[in-house]
């Protein structure tokens, strides 16, 4: 193990905690490390891939950091490869046929490729040794980032007979590791904690008004000029907003969020890790895979979500071990805001009996296929919760996934039709002439209909989409594939479509009070009397943190009393009819309903769902008129308007 650490890797000696979870994963038995981020969790699995029989199997949740992980490997020797979404097939198969004929040590995936039934059937086929949960706290419903598909790895762990599993996070309260230890059967004495306390960051919580925020950013920045710096805020606007008030006052900035073009993304993040741009104003949509030691700073201009994300965000600066500031501007305005998200994540009862009715429908056919955008509009449910719901179907034994494909392919031709044909001879410029000649086209974009080219010309859809990758290859076509179909098995065929949407109905609420909660704590948290750095090593369950760290605001006697947010008028004098009528008039027309109180409560607090995209709700007056007011209120009043004959 010693020999292998030098001599591959290159490292005189193991870290803080890396030799205990390497010694039990090569003794067979699974484990778990939490270890701060940057301390060298990757390592825990490397080592022992390199020493076991068979693959290693790992499982991250972010494309970016298994690119970062497998240059790493490729740069000391490592047999690694990655299955992802940017692959071509013929690529993922070539992957496969090297884990097969026992080439890999290393194989790198993203949890939703485990839903995929042709990747299942290899994955049958070659012997495992180890599963690897990369950001394992995505397990726990407890956990913060709480990814559904993460929650059947324990099933699949079984069905692929994997003897062991090696969970690695670096946030993960007590509640979550208890999760996680239950989920995958690890003996307390394998789960290996070192600590979240960092004596190098300084923890700085400021009160500071809404109006006062911008101004203190300006000078609080202007004292670090030059320092890598993130600053963090909630929403796409705010970032670009706040980019542009720190370059009007001479900060150089740029706001980084999900709303960029992937390929502006990309260069933001490479000028950053390269050191020709200092400063990021950013969602937490830039985090995680940012490995860049030298981060001298880190704002939360808004506050974080959660202490999870908190320590997530923080945990990104001073991975060198020098001194870094963390500064935290608080006050409540932003409250209701974040607690309005959580909220906008909970499906509406009708939409859950909407999606079980749609299952139910399909028994008959033995299988269930739907594109998940129109399944979202149908039952007015957001993609991401739609998508936990039918995770939790499948945990309930009554869906199984089989595969997923693009129902829509679109094309721009870069060069001339007639240009493009001639590029081929024979047969294969009749089969070219067959794609042209039946796709129908727009002004730019013309569509490939797979039906007519089967049934005319006996093209199948693989052979289609080959061709299709490869004009793009050249820089003949633009190439987009949109509405990704989904196939599930039915395992029942009998359920009562009424407890079952209460049922589920009740989880997704008991989540959304547990998410509320947990952004209380941060609040205390902020707002705390006691070290900082004590409070937040102790939410972790870390016990040996000094109980005075010596360089956070409280140790410094600050403690922060957190400002109210500018008083609202009671909503009692608020006009109902003013705010609704509208809405309610539209929403009749487009559903000949009208609407639950649960629906205009997210109208009046600018919380969008599907429906509202097709009604255009964010043009009708009073979209978003409430959204400084606690949503449970604004659901109360609301629901007092509409008579109990509406409820």
């Amino acid at each position: 193990m010693h020999n292998t650490l030098e001599q591959v890797f290159g490292y005189p000696q193991f870290r803080d905690g890396q030799e205990a979870a390497i010694s039990a994963v090569l003794a067979g038995r699974s484990a778990a490390a939490i270890f701060p981020t940057g301390s060298g969790k990757s390592l825990c699995y490397q080592l022992p891939a390199l020493l076991l029989p068979h693959l290693t199997l790992v499982v991250s949740p972010l494309l970016a950091l298994m690119q970062d992980q497998l240059a790493f490997l490729q740069r000391h020797g490592i047999a690694a490869a990655s299955i992802d979404s940017a692959q071509s097939r013929d690529d993922a198969s070539a992957v496969m046929a090297r884990a097969k004929a026992g080439e890999l040590k290393i194989l790198m995936i993203s949890v939703e490729r485990l839903k995929n039934e042709r990747f299942r059937n290899f994955l049958q086929q070659v012997p495992i040794s180890l599963l690897v949960v990369d950001e394992a706290h995505c397990i726990s419903e407890w956990g913060h980032n709480f990814r559904p598909d993460y929650l059947k790895l324990p099933d699949y762990q079984r069905q692929f007979n994997i003897p062991q599993a090696l969970l690695l996070t670096a946030t993960a309260t007590p509640n979550v590791i208890a999760d996680m230890q239950s989920k995958f059967a690890i003996a307390e004495a394998d789960v290996i904690t070192t600590g979240f306390y960092r004596a190098n960051l300084n923890l700085w919580v400021e009160p500071v008004t809404g109006a006062a925020k911008r101004q203190r950013l300006v000078q609080w920045m202007g004292e670090r000029s030059g320092q890598p710096s993130i600053v963090y805020v909630t929403l796409q606007k705010t970032a670009e907003q706040i980019a542009a008030h720190l370059n009007q006052n001479g900060i150089s900035a740029n706001a980084y969020h999900a709303g960029l073009p992937h390929d502006q993304r990309e260069g933001i993040q490479r000028q950053f890790m390269g050191g020709q741009l200092n400063c990021i104003v950013a969602t937490i949509a830039f985090g995680m895979g940012i490995d860049k030691s030298d981060i001298r700073n880190v704002v939360h201009f808004d506050l974080p979500k959660s202490i999870e994300n908190y320590s997530q965000e923080i945990g990104r600066a001073g991975r060198d071990g020098q001194p870094s500031d963390c500064l935290v501007l608080a006050n409540r305005d932003s409250l209701n805001v974040l607690e309005n998200f959580v909220y906008g994540d909970t499906p509406e009862l009708q939409g859950i009996r909407c999606v079980l009715e749609e299952l139910r429908a399909a028994i008959p056919e033995g299988q269930w296929e739907f594109l998940l955008g129109p399944l979202a509009d149908q039952s007015n449910i957001r993609q991401l919760p739609l998508k936990t719901l039918l995770v939790q179907l499948e945990l309930r034994g009554l869906i199984a996934p089989r595969y997923a494909y693009f129902a829509e392919y679109r094309f721009k031709f870069l060069i001339e039709p007639d240009a493009l044909l001639a590029r081929f001879e024979g047969e294969r410029q009749q089969f070219v002439s067959a794609i042209i000649q039946t796709s129908s086209r727009a002004r730019t974009w013309a569509t490939v209909n797979f039906d007519t080219l089967y049934s005319q010309h006996q093209a199948d859809r693989n052979r289609v989409v080959k061709a299709l990758d490869y004009f793009q290859e050249k820089g003949w076509i633009e190439l987009e594939s949109k509405q990704m179909t989904e196939v599930y098995s039915l395992l029942l065929t009998e359920f009562d479509v009424e407890a079952l949407s209460l049922e589920l109905h009740e989880y997704f609420t008991a989540h959304e009070r547990g998410e509320i909660v947990r952004i209380h704590a941060m609040l205390a948290l902020f707002a705390s009397d006691t070290c900082l750095s004590y409070r937040l090593a102790h939410y972790f369950g870390d016990g040996q943190a000094p109980q005075q760290c010596g360089h956070c605001s409280v140790c410094a006697g600050q403690v922060a009393h957190l400002p109210e947010p500018p008083a609202l008028a009671p909503l009692v004098d608020k006009n109902f009819e003013a705010l609704c009528a509208a809405f309610i008039h539209r929403h009749q027309e487009f559903t000949a309903s009208y609407p639950p109180p649960e629906r205009l409560t997210r109208f009046l607090c600018g919380i969008s769902v599907p429906l509202f995209t097709k009604m255009k709700a964010r043009g009708i007056a009073g979209f978003a008129a409430l959204e400084n007011y606690p949503y449970a209120e604004v659901r109360e009043w609301a629901a007092q308007h509409q008579g109990p004959e509406s409820l």
